[in-house]
């Protein structure tokens, strides 16, 4: 595979399997916000969680929401391996 192409594994999802995302809930005192975002960034590949930040801004949710220590989804991803595109499509999505 070319460098410049990446490896899409399994089938397209549709915007509507996205929103699904939109309705997790938190068990705790983390912001619905955050809750909602580090359940798309677990379970979306970078494209689908690209399109799920239309829809979470269109619904009018937080990218600055707080877990109970008062981090945000960026400060809690960081040190993690993909993180740094993910955190540039929070950046973006703040524009």
């Amino acid at each position: 595979m070319r460098k410049d192409k990446k490896q899409v594994i399994g089938d397209e999802i549709g915007d509507e399997q996205i929103k699904l995302f939109l309705d997790f809930e938190p068990a705790d005192a983390t912001s619905p916000s955050l809750h909602k975002l580090i359940k798309a960034y677990r379970g979306l590949r970078i494209d689908d969680f690209e399109r799920f930040l239309t829809f979470f801004l269109a619904a009018g949710l937080d990218l600055d929401g707080k877990d109970e220590q008062g981090k945000t989804f960026v400060e809690l991803i960081r040190d993690q391996r993909n993180a740094p595109e993910y955190i540039e499509l929070i950046e973006k999505a703040r524009v």
